[in-house]
């Protein structure tokens, strides 16, 4: 029997494909999930441009584990628990420097690859009590991808590659590896670390949460399973540009073109996500070039080719990839367990969801703007954080928008009332996928 689910789940299809509010409320299924995936999955913990130099670090907390990213070579990264074997403190936090790893407490310290430990007092010891081997750093898995450095706590995992596959192939003609931070900002929220990524992980939303966007995208999107991982797009939805099918009643919008400029324009100003900000101008361009009546299909190949111009202009790398490509691997993907990323030619809009130490109403939810600048002027941008989710100076719009929504779903999963939460079977395929995945992941990592 499923112990995780009503009555035994045994289908995740029809009227059993129900995700029971225990799995985002239960401090026993934070447990499970502490032990059974956090310590055996490989997850995201920072870009490889937030530790360039030789002996950078980046202090990943996830749960109540911590892990000490560093670069202990030039092409070269490690990782370690973030403790100190003599009584147990961290070594590090947040991002910094380090000739060597070094406890505040008692001052021991090592190389910055976890070897060479240095003791105080250490004569005092009997030599064959203390061996190097014995206070060497405890490694951790590394594994590297697009730019993004990967942790696994688990040494007997499957690889990277193998994680991320099939989603791999997708992604990697966008180049990611080739785009540079262009802002990133976190937050507390009151919510689960699953409710905050799933306000993330589908489209359906958009009609009522976001209705603003209505006027120029026709929001109806099919998701679909790879996998762990899932992705979502606008396959059988209008043209870029159009008015919502739920407006027109299905109509087609005439003239795509002025929807196109407002979209980008809007994107640009409430998202400021790289991809939009870069296209604007050539949403402009289609407005002002491209006559009247020109076919759908047309105006979009018109505002793709302007966005390449764009980019050469600017003295960006435009990456080796085919609209046939772009096409397949639509707009939306969610690579197991927790990383999100909106992607485009230009730029990418990720995020990051991970729980607030054990408490399943917390979490920490990190939001980044990827794009492409030319070689050697990406800026440095800072980490920002802010508590107010109302702020759509901070924020912009859209993300107070999905901000609204999480803490009041925390609270209602919590109403005798609620017999769980049953997803779009079309367009909220990736969200069904994300449990089933993560309850067979459960199931075969973890030991009560």
């Amino acid at each position: 029997m499923n112990i995780h689910s009503p009555q035994g789940m045994k289908s995740w299809t029809g009227k059993e494909a129900i995700i029971p509010a225990s799995n985002y409320i239960d401090p026993e299924f934070a447990r499970r999930e502490a032990d059974g995936l956090w310590k055996k999955v490989w997850q995201m913990a920072c870009r490889e441009e937030e530790i360039p130099k030789v002996g950078d670090f980046y202090t990943y907390d996830i749960g109540d584990q911590s892990i000490i990213v560093i670069r202990s070579a030039a092409d070269e990264i490690k990782a370690f628990h973030n403790v100190c074997p003599h009584r147990g403190r961290t070594l590090t936090e947040g991002c910094g420097h380090a000739a060597r790893l070094f406890c505040r407490y008692h001052g021991w310290n090592w190389k910055i690859d976890g070897t060479d430990p240095r003791v105080v007092d250490r004569h005092e010891w009997a030599a064959e009590d203390l061996t190097n081997d014995d206070l060497s750093l405890m490694p951790v898995k590394v594994g590297r991808w697009s730019g993004w450095v990967y942790i696994n706590m688990d040494p007997d995992s499957e690889s990277l590659e193998e994680h991320l596959a099939p989603a791999k192939a997708f992604l990697d003609p966008f180049d990611i590896g080739g785009m540079n931070y262009h802002w990133r900002k976190s937050t507390i929220l009151d919510c689960n670390w699953k409710v905050a990524l799933e306000a993330f992980n589908e489209g359906y939303h958009v009609q009522t949460t976001h209705s603003q966007m209505l006027r120029y995208m026709d929001d109806w999107t099919q998701s679909y399973a790879h996998g762990r991982h899932a992705h979502f797009g606008y396959w059988e939805a209008m043209p870029m540009g159009s008015r919502s099918a739920r407006l027109t009643g299905g109509q087609p919008t005439e003239d795509i073109r002025p929807g196109i400029r407002d979209y980008m324009e809007d994107m640009a100003a409430t998202l400021n996500a790289g991809s939009s900000v870069q296209t604007v101008h050539a949403a402009r361009r289609v407005e002002q070039e491209v006559p009247p009546g020109t076919p759908h299909l047309e105006v979009l190949m018109k505002f793709g080719q302007f966005i390449y111009e764009h980019a050469l202009s600017l003295g960006l790398k435009w990456p080796d990839i085919t609209p046939q490509q772009m096409q397949e691997a639509g707009i939306d993907w969610h690579l197991f367990p927790n990383q999100i990323m909106l992607m485009g030619a230009t730029g990418l809009l990720g995020y990051r969801a991970r729980p607030y130490g054990n408490d399943p109403d917390k979490c920490i939810f990190d939001v980044y703007s990827l794009q492409r600048y030319p070689e050697g002027q990406a800026p440095k941008v800072e980490h920002e954080w802010s508590q107010d989710h109302k702020d759509k100076d901070f924020w912009g719009l859209i993300l107070t928008q999905d901000f609204a929504n999480v803490a009041e779903i925390q609270k209602g999963m919590k109403s005798i009332g609620f017999k769980g939460a049953r997803p779009n079977p079309k367009q909220e395929v990736a969200v069904l996928n994300f449990h089933r995945s993560l309850e067979d992941f459960l199931d075969e990592g973890y030991a009560a």
